[in-house]
C-alpha cells in the first residue's frame, strides 16, 4: 500500500472513530451508520478498481443508451461542443502505444477532450456512475455504465465495435488509454515526493510560499463583508432578523421589487437544478432555444402554458431542430407549472 493510500486510510479511520465517539459521548445526538448506509454512500471506484461493481456492457448497447440519455448534451458521437467540452477525439494510434498524448505537449490540439486528458479509466466509469445523466444522476445500472463507457472507448478507437467491457477486462483496457502515463506525482503537494523536488511526504517543502503579512503588519487592514446580489433575498427580510440594540442593522432586502427578484431567483435556481439551464439560455440558444425565442413563438396563444407543460413533461423532437429534448418525468408537475409561468413572463 502506498504512503498516500495509508494516509487516506488513517484519515478515514479517524473519521469513523470521531463519529463513534460523538454517538457514545452525547446521548441522543446521531447514531452509528448502518453497513447498508455506508455501502450506499461509498460508491466511488478507485484507480486500482476497488469499488468497481460486477457487470458488463457492449458497444452496441452503449450506442443506444448514449443516444437516449447522453446525446442531447454531448452530441451523437461525443464530439459536440455546444454544452460541454467534447468527450472524444484528439488522440492517435501512437498515443495509445506510448500512453502519452503528444498533442498536449506540442500544442497541436485545437481543444482538449475527456480522453486526451484522463489517465485512469476508473475515473470515467466513476463519474458516469455517480453524476450522469445530467438530469438523473445515479440512475444508471452498472451494466448500463459499462455499455456507455464501451461506446465511448470505441468512439476513441481504443476498442473495436464488437467489444464488451466488463469488470473482468477493464484492467486490460486501462493499458490502452492514450494518456495513461500522462499523470505526474512529481510535485510538492503529492505525499511521498522527494525532498529534492519539494515534496511534503519525505521531509520536503511545498512548492508554494506564503508571502502575505500574518503579524506585525505595517499597513492597516480593514475587514468587512457584504452579501452578493443573488443571495440578498435568500433568507427573507434581513432587517427584521437583526438584534434590536447596537449600531448594526440589517439591510432591507424585501418589498415589492425585492420580493419579485427573490421569486425570479428561486425559479432560476429550480430551472438550474432541474437541468433546464444546461440546454436553454434565457436570451440565447444553447442546445435548445433561448427562453426569449420560446416566448416569441407562443405569444398570444391562449393554450401556450398547457402546450409548454406537455412539451417539458414528455419531451419531443423536431419543433426546434434535430436535437431531441429528453422527457422530464423527474420534475414534479407543480414545479413544471412554475417553470412554464416563469418562462412565459420573461424568465428574468
Amino acid at each position: 500500500m502506498s504512503r498516500f493510500s495509508k494516509s487516506l486510510l488513517v484519515l478515514a479511520l479517524c473519521g469513523v472513530s470521531a463519529g463513534a465517539f460523538a454517538v457514545d459521548k452525547y446521548s441522543g445526538v446521531g447514531r452509528q451508520a448502518t453497513p447498508a448506509e455506508v455501502k450506499a454512500w461509498d460508491i466511488d471506484v478507485r484507480p486500482d478498481f476497488k469499488g468497481l461493481p460486477k457487470g458488463s456492457g457492449n458497444v452496441e448497447r452503449g450506442n443506444e443508451l448514449f443516444e437516449e440519455k447522453c446525446a442531447s448534451c454531448h452530441g451523437s458521437f461525443g464530439e459536440s461542443n455546444e454544452v460541454f467540452t467534447p468527450l472524444a477525439g484528439g488522440t492517435t494510434k501512437d498515443d495509445i502505444k506510448t500512453g502519452r498524448v503528444k498533442g498536449l505537449s506540442s500544442g497541436e490540439l485545437p481543444q482538449r477532450t475527456t480522453f486526451t486528458k484522463v489517465a485512469t479509466i476508473s475515473t470515467v466509469f466513476d463519474y458516469i456512475q455517480r453524476a450522469m445523466p445530467w438530469t438523473a444522476p445515479k440512475s444508471l445500472k452498472p451494466d448500463e455504465v459499462y455499455a456507455i463507457l464501451a461506446y465511448l472507448l470505441n468512439l476513441q478507437e481504443i476498442v473495436p465495435a464488437d467489444f464488451t467491457l466488463s469488470d473482468k477486462n477493464i484492467g486490460e483496457v486501462q493499458k490502452l488509454l492514450p494518456n495513461r502515463n500522462g499523470m505526474t506525482t512529481d510535485h510538492g503537494m503529492w505525499p511521498g515526493a522527494s525532498a529534492a523536488k519539494g515534496g511534503i511526504g519525505n521531509g520536503g517543502k511545498p512548492d508554494v510560499k506564503n508571502v502575505a503579512c500574518m503579524k506585525n503588519c505595517k499597513t492597516e487592514v480593514q475587514i468587512g463583508s457584504t452579501l452578493p446580489e443573488y443571495a440578498r433575498t435568500a433568507h427573507g427580510e434581513l432587517a427584521d432578523q437583526n438584534r434590536e440594540f447596537g449600531a448594526v442593522r440589517g439591510t432591507r432586502t424585501l418589498g415589492p421589487e425585492a420580493a419579485k427578484k427573490a421569486a425570479d431567483a428561486s425559479t432560476l435556481d429550480l430551472a438550474t437544478k432541474s437541468g433546464c439551464m444546461a440546454c436553454h439560455g434565457i436570451k440565447s440558444k444553447i442546445v435548445g432555444p433561448g427562453y426569449n425565442e420560446v416566448v416569441a413563438r407562443y405569444k398570444d396563444q391562449t393554450d401556450a402554458e398547457d402546450r409548454l407543460f406537455a412539451k417539458i413533461k414528455a419531451g419531443g423532437q423536431g419543433a426546434w431542430g434535430s436535437i431531441p429534448m429528453p422527457p422530464n418525468a423527474h420534475v414534479k408537475d407543480e414545479d413544471i407549472k412554475t417553470l412554464v409561468k416563469w418562462i412565459m413572463s420573461g424568465s428574468k
